[in-house]
């Protein structure tokens, strides 16, 4: 039997939307659970990511129940700290970028294109997913904390065609002219996560991305339900009605939940505050027939 983590308290009614803008940053170390040094190094870089992947899960359920999507700083503040929800890329690198730069960290958005469980000569794929690059002593660094169940779960070296090991997995950086690529080792075979334009973005790409992947017919967040958690000890992904649980040691534990367990799996283990609207949603997601 493997162990799941207990859900945190919160209180449904704390809110970001009356926080003057000096309390941001507090706010949100208090939302992830950090109590560290706040300095712009590369340790305080890699316990951030660490604490706000395990703390803040991925999840788009406002795209899937055609809620809508807002990524302005107002908007994500309130969602992810103030309402204790989750999000996905615009809304967690976002988040984060503007946490890093806070703090004094020389860091930038990037954009680029989803290609996991793609073939390598699939049609190219929308400009979809937001990472940040930092830059210390020089050297530029990948920070992710918005890919689901593969996030990267520590900064990653983008002058370096290396594998990186991390608790989880091992990941690779290529770069292609103006393009990088992004990696991970999983069942002994290198997958590619994203390709990364070098270039920072102009905000509407942000927006266009967003509008996307929240609206688009052919996004898959408008008809699945994608939620994830990578703590110290494992990874957790929900894909409609499959839970899948990854151990560091190697176990993996997969199950199929009915919608009941659904809404429970979403409270404890990914810790979010499960809505009334959400019902229709997650009844759908409990039969759904996944393959592979």
């Amino acid at each position: 039997m493997l162990h799941y983590p207990a859900a945190t308290p919160s209180d449904p009614d704390d809110s970001d939307s009356d926080a003057p803008a000096a309390a941001f940053l507090p706010r949100y170390l208090a939302r992830i659970g950090y109590r560290g040094p706040v300095a712009p190094t590369m340790e305080v870089l890699a316990a951030l990511q660490a604490a706000h992947i395990a703390a803040i899960p991925f999840e788009a359920i406002d795209a899937l129940t055609g809620a809508g999507v807002d990524i302005g700083a107002d908007a994500v503040d309130a969602k992810l700290i103030g309402q204790r929800r989750g999000g996905y890329c615009f809304e967690q690198n976002g988040l984060f970028l503007r946490v890093l730069q806070t703090i004094g960290f020389a860091a930038e958005g990037l954009i680029g294109r989803v290609r996991w469980m793609l073939p390598d000569d699939a049609p190219p794929t929308p400009r979809t997913h937001m990472v940040v690059r930092v830059r210390l002593d020089g050297r530029p660094w990948l920070t992710d904390v918005g890919f689901g169940a593969t996030v990267p779960p520590a900064p990653l070296a983008m002058d370096s065609e290396e594998p990186q090991p991390t608790r989880h997995e091992t990941y690779r950086i290529v770069r292609h002219g103006d393009v990088w690529q992004v990696a991970a080792l999983i069942e002994r075979e290198w997958r590619t996560l994203y390709r990364i334009d070098d270039t920072p973005p102009p905000a509407i790409d942000y927006e266009i991305g967003n509008w996307y992947t929240s609206t688009h017919p052919d996004s898959h967040f408008r008809h699945q339900l994608s939620v994830a958690r990578t703590t110290a000890e494992a990874r957790y992904g929900l894909r409609d009605n499959r839970l899948t649980t990854r151990l560091t040691d190697g176990r993996i534990d997969r199950r199929y939940l009915t919608a009941d367990e659904i809404e429970r799996t979403l409270s404890e283990i990914f810790l979010l505050p499960v809505q009334r609207h959400w019902r229709a949603a997650i009844e759908r997601a409990a039969t759904a027939e996944i393959a592979g």
